[in-house]
């Protein structure tokens, strides 16, 4: 059942083998999976259409290597740890049988509501233990779970419940978020006026309120599951069948749905989350983000409870009631393995150290770091006041597209170095390539990150739309997969993560296609035009400055950037909000129309002196007026 890298020279010697022949290196690690049927071929793949197929013939249901082949020596240990957004409530624990039979009761009353294979289900939910036993009933029965985050507005809610073309939506009457409570519901309602897909709302009573309740349409989670039999066989799944669907920003205004598959997802999920944590049998292991990112689908729900891990959840946000509130949850539950954002490390940073240095922290075995790269100073923090100068910080880099960490240390057994990744996991065969698509051999170099083999829980096609994954992320670079960002490797082979290379501003961790926020922008009635580029934010790494052209330059700025933004979150949500918005009389464009955002990206980072050469733009003195009224 383990699947762990014991020491670097058996991770160098993995990697070697991995590469050599990886249809060997994955069958011998997909043979300790529980299969409802063998498969017949470890992969078939082409990057050219693109068609990645792994275990072909092979039948599963990801479940039973979630829940049910842990019974047996397991069924007593504790699956799930969930703390409340409030200390003073009662944290919830499940074994792994409690959460067994959780998931067949809620899997049999979706069934009761006539959800059935294939059929795509929206979760719009809090952090509660309910979320996670949602995602699994849906696969437990061969339904596809597609979690959107729940600080999307409506408009955003109802983009992806159309497109997924959901027949029901899970979701509760509202949820906590540190001092405050969010109406859910009726977030849900309004998408829904929109929407004609959806046949059912199953409600989670997470406050005790009594939101707006639709008859014939919503019904109560406890009615839903009341008299439900705790027993429900797991449907057979082909292992190249869709498990789940998570819209991502794209560089267009459309989210785009990536598609995640049983078999390979489950195969690599396990086998990262073993190797970068070194996760041992007692141990308890906490992923602080949101099940409505990739991170809490395979490194809260998945990845953890595949391996049979004791896997911890938490409803509330790092700040409160104070500070303090990560680290007293870690001395709590004795926390071994920690796992959060740049984000929230330089939001705690900022707070001052007495607030963990209250914490003896004892527990701590690993630290790891998802979302973006993580700054020095950042990283010489979290190492010395949270991990205590003894804690090894994995540095993890990957994509909703890659469905797992890609690059990473593993745990305490490979080099570690400040704001470096580190190296790539076996399986995962990274290049750098230069402009025109060579390989890059040498070390200590920059270059475009992308990947030469497929690896098992790679992207499998854009729902509904498979030339949008082509073009995406197959097209840059004929025979490989394109990550979107530079990286330099140095000289002992280790990569940096430098940042985008296209037109995606990096939030707190989160992807914002450019696009996405300027339509939801041009959808206001002042903004005729506008252009949007990320500029350095000490505490969410990336903040969004927003350039706007008028048809006629607003009286009171402060009253339309307020409309502007109250724009953008009814589109998007508060997380896309602009931090800047200055409003300009045009917007530097070649001769043939296109915007130039590397100017702007310029003149946002405070680096007007660097603009280059603008003569050769249409009108050359819009840089100018840009510069003079740029935001500081």
């Amino acid at each position: 059942m383990s699947l762990k890298i014991n020491s670097f020279e058996e991770y160098q010697s993995k990697y070697k083998q991995s590469i050599e022949k990886p249809d060997a290196f994955w069958d011998k690690i997909a043979k300790s999976f529980q299969w409802q049927k063998d498969y017949d071929k470890v992969c078939e793949w082409n990057f050219e259409e693109p068609n990645v197929k792994w275990f072909l013939g092979g039948k599963l249901n990801i479940t039973e290597n979630v829940l049910d082949r842990h019974l047996e020596k397991r069924g007593n240990k504790l699956a799930l740890i969930w703390e409340p957004n409030d200390p003073k409530d009662p944290f919830k624990r499940y074994t792994y049988r409690e959460l067994y039979e959780k998931v067949c009761e809620f899997a049999n009353a979706l069934k009761n509501q006539g959800i059935q294979k294939g059929d795509r289900v929206v979760l719009y939910m809090p952090m509660v233990p309910e979320l996670a036993i949602a995602c699994l009933a849906c696969a437990r029965i061969g339904a596809i779970h597609s979690v959107v985050f729940a600080g999307f507005s409506a408009v955003a809610m109802a983009d992806r419940i159309n497109d997924a073309q959901a027949k029901m939506v899970i979701t509760a009457d509202g949820l906590n978020r540190g001092s405050k409570q969010v109406p859910l519901k009726r977030v849900v309602d309004e998408a829904l006026e929109n929407c004609n897909s959806v046949e059912k709302v199953i409600v989670y009573n997470c406050l005790g309120w009594e939101p707006n309740m639709q008859e014939g349409r919503d019904l109560w989670w406890r009615d839903a599951t009341d008299g439900m039999s705790k027993n429900c066989p797991a449907e057979q799944m082909d292992s190249e069948d869709i498990l789940f669907i998570l819209y991502t920003s794209g560089s267009t205004g459309k989210p785009k749905g990536v598609v995640h598959t049983h078999g390979g997802y489950m195969v690599y999920t396990a086998y990262s989350f073993q190797n970068v944590f070194q996760y041992e049998e007692s141990d308890v292991y906490w992923c602080t983000a949101d099940i409505g990112w990739i991170t809490g689908h395979s490194y809260i729900v998945y990845g953890p409870l595949l391996s049979g891990a004791t896997t911890l959840m938490f409803e509330g946000v790092p700040t409160y009631p104070d500070a303090g509130r990560f680290w007293q949850v870690c001395d709590k539950h004795s926390v071994n393995q920690f796992y959060t954002a740049p984000t929230a490390i330089r939001a705690l940073m900022a707070c001052g150290d007495e607030h963990v240095l209250s914490y003896s922290l004892d527990s701590l075995k690993v630290l790891g770091t998802v979302g973006e790269p993580i700054n020095e100073e950042a990283w010489k923090w979290y190492y010395l006041h949270v991990g205590k100068e003894k804690c090894p910080i994995v540095d993890t880099w990957w994509q909703t597209e890659t469905g797992g960490i890609m690059i990473s240390g593993l745990g305490s057994h490979s080099p570690m170095k400040e704001t470096y990744a580190g190296y790539p996991l076996p399986g995962i065969n990274a290049v750098l390539l230069d402009q025109d698509g060579n390989e890059i051999e040498e070390n200590e170099v920059e270059g475009y990150l992308c990947i030469k083999h497929p690896w098992p829980s790679i992207i499998r096609t854009t729902y509904g739309d498979h030339e949008r994954c082509r073009l995406t992320y197959f097209s840059t670079y004929k025979g490989y997969y394109f990550t979107g960002d530079g990286a330099k490797r140095a000289a002992n082979g280790m990569y940096r993560i430098i940042g985008r290379v296209d037109d995606v501003i990096n939030v707190s961790g989160h992807r914002f296609g450019t696009a996405e926020i300027e339509d939801a922008i041009n959808s206001n009635r002042l903004a005729v035009e506008s252009a949007v580029v990320g500029y350095p934010h000490e505490v969410k790494g990336q903040g969004i400055y927003a350039y706007v052209v008028c048809e006629e330059m607003p009286s009171d700025e402060d009253f339309a950037r307020g409309e502007i933004v109250e724009s953008v979150v009814k589109q998007i949500g508060k997380i896309a909000k602009p931090e800047k918005i200055q409003f300009v009389s045009g917007l530097p464009k070649t001769r043939s129309g296109k915007i130039m955002r590397r100017i702007l990206r310029k003149i946002a980072e405070g680096e007007a002196d660097k603009l280059g050469d603008t003569s050769t733009l249409l009108d050359p003195d819009v840089v100018e007026d840009i510069v003079k009224g740029a935001i500081k």
